[in-house]
């Protein structure tokens, strides 16, 4: 059975049909649950039912912040059933990003967790469904109709101005990227497909609606199997998974991996980041190479790689229904194997940018190329050139813009963030590429005038306050005046080199206080590779990065039992601070014990 996007309806209502057609099939599972098709259209049209008595109206915005789950399926159908716009936000961000996001988009209604609802202090209305879980079983169903031009969804990305600006996907647009999926990969109901990326990552409206179009299996992953390729491939396996995104860090490190020749994987896609290398001619699957923006809904460039390849892998051709220009700056065309700015027409380009007209019309142009008066391009500040055989090689960045573990990062957000604290005079960041050949945030700081410099630790502490975690710089380096050009301008090029100039934490060597930090200690060097590491030495100012920090916090929990995040590491990123988190975890975990459990626990 093939999805019904042939009738270019709504993913919505799409799904509403496949629920007649197929009521049993298993339209979601993790670990031993799973929910059918029937049941996900039954649960979302109860919960449209529940968001239009309390009020949501057609064109609505409604903000959805739950950690991955049927839940966050369920309600993101269901905001869309009742005609409204869903707007999706990572918990994990940080309290002071997920408010910006709900207010400025201005939602009607939040439905988080009560604990998160209580804390954010919003204008929206306030939704957890547990706590609700009665009222909404009581609504009546509804289900209304959504036009194709009106909003499927408003996602965030990180923004130059210093505040991220939220993109407007139309119905149309996400139908767009349906069909082409399906059709590219043969996608039918028989297929079983990975649910890993970000919630607050557009990769993830990839993974989940093209698959449910198709009647296809969502497996949704657990954030263990998310930060470990070599967990990632077990559950890959394990789960039967045939298409699966991966985010281009663990991409690189399964195509390296050795895979039974029963895997029942058909296609491995990747994006977000650069890939540096294709993969091997034994692998029993095919490795995709996928490019585009959050404003072109996702995906607009495409290439299954060839093994063996030489050289970068290349970024393909442009989708179904999408034109990719590489122009000079005149707007003009380039010739093939000449560099140009990559500009993208087509069904995916979406509305524009909320609240931010200057933004959309500086961004989201005309197009004089397609025909149509009414044809609009998106200037993405990309480079590529085109290949004697038709395929875009990525050559970088126009503007100050990267991306750092699949999502989209200004340099300038993260430098305003950094002046906002009180003892920096100035502040700029720039990009490293690690051992790995992964982007890496370096930050040059200026302190104020007779002001001492803050620790790199109080820096990262205070951008945690708004930014989220592979926003924050892994290298800290102090500016004893700004690198200017004989034009007054700043010198990026002048830049030190952050080996010479990283600040270190301020502290004497000091005595290891516990079993458990002599343990930490043992992981961090060994992870580090480095035997001279302290316990009061930060992870990240010693030669840790987000991939290093990625095996430690697995690491940890396999080492204590202790359910970790790498915010968390973030957070305490010495061996003393680390301690006491897994500290205060086991006892929590202690109290919630019988005592047989708890006695167990102490004996091993």
């Amino acid at each position: 059975m093939k999805s019904m996007i042939g009738q270019v309806l709504p993913v919505s209502e799409q799904i509403s049909q496949l629920s007649d057609i197929c009521p049993d099939s298993i339209a979601l599972s993790s670990c031993d649950r799973q929910l059918s098709y029937a049941e996900l259209n039954d649960r979302a049209d109860q919960f449209a039912g529940y968001l239009a008595q309390r009020g949501v109206a057609s064109g609505d915005t409604v903000a959805l912040c739950l950690e991955r789950s049927f839940d966050w399926i369920v309600t993101a159908l269901g905001i869309m059933r009742a005609g409204a716009t869903y707007l999706p936000l990572d918990p994990a961000w940080p309290d002071a990003r997920l408010r910006f996001a709900v207010n400025d988009s201005r939602a009607t209604v939040l439905v988080a967790r009560a604990a998160l609802l209580d804390r954010l202090s919003v204008k929206a209305a306030g939704i957890d469904p547990r706590r609700d879980a009665d009222a909404i079983a009581a609504a009546p169903s509804v289900a209304r109709t959504s036009a194709l031009e009106s909003l499927a969804y408003v996602i965030y990305t990180s923004g130059s101005t210093g505040v991220p600006k939220g993109v407007e996907i139309t119905h149309a647009n996400l139908c767009h990227l349906i069909r082409w999926h399906c059709e590219a990969f043969d996608v039918t109901a028989q297929d079983r497909a990975s649910h890993l990326a970000g919630l607050g990552f557009d990769a993830s409206v990839w993974e989940i609606w093209p698959h449910l179009a198709a009647g296809a299996t969502l497996c949704l992953a657990d954030d263990a199997v998310r930060l470990s390729p070599e967990l990632l491939q077990q559950w890959l396996i394990r789960e039967r998974v045939t298409v699966a995104f991966v985010p281009t860090v663990h991409a690189t490190s399964l195509m390296a991996m050795s895979w039974p020749a029963t895997t029942f994987l058909r296609f491995l896609l990747t994006g977000g980041d650069v890939l540096h290398r294709g993969p091997a001619a034994d692998l029993p699957f095919r490795v995709v190479n996928n490019y585009g923006p959050t404003e072109c809904t996702v995906v607009s460039t495409s290439v299954v790689l060839k093994p063996r390849l030489l050289g970068a892998p290349p970024i393909g051709r442009p989708i179904t229904d999408t034109s990719i220009y590489l122009l000079d700056e005149e707007g003009q065309p380039v010739a093939d194997g000449d560099a140009g700015e990559i500009y993208i027409g087509g069904a995916g380009v979406g509305r524009g940018y909320r609240n931010l007209p200057d933004s959309t019309d500086r961004c989201f142009l005309p197009d004089p190329f397609a025909g149509t008066p009414s044809a609009r391009m998106y200037r993405t500040g990309d480079f590529g050139v085109r290949r004697r055989e038709g395929e875009i090689e990525f050559c970088g960045r126009r503007d100050r813009q990267t991306k750092i573990r699949g999502q989209r990062v200004e340099l300038d957000e993260v430098g305003n963030a950094l002046m906002s604290h009180p003892g920096v005079d100035f502040a700029v960041v720039v990009t490293q590429t690690s051992p790995e050949e992964e982007n890496e945030l370096v930050a040059h700081v200026l302190p104020k005038k007779n002001a001492a410099l803050p620790t790199a630790h109080k820096l990262r502490q205070h951008l945690l306050q708004t930014l989220p975690d592979y926003m924050i710089p892994a290298t800290f380096v102090r500016l004893d005046e700004l690198p200017l050009s004989s034009s007054g301008k700043l010198d990026l090029t002048a830049l030190a080199p952050p080996a010479k100039t990283s600040l270190q934490e301020i502290g004497k060597t000091q005595a290891l206080a516990s079993p458990i930090e002599g343990k930490l200690l043992a992981l961090m060097r060994e992870i580090l590779k480095n035997n001279s590491v302290r316990a009061e030495d930060n992870f990240f100012l010693v030669g840790g990065h987000s991939l290093l920090a990625m095996q430690l916090v697995m690491r940890v929990r396999d080492a204590f039992g202790v359910d970790m995040t790498l915010r968390q590491l973030f957070e305490a990123p010495t061996v003393e601070s680390l301690a006491l988190l897994v500290e205060t975890t086991l006892i929590e975990n202690i109290r919630s014990m019988t005592d047989e459990e708890a006695e167990k626990q102490l004996t091993g």
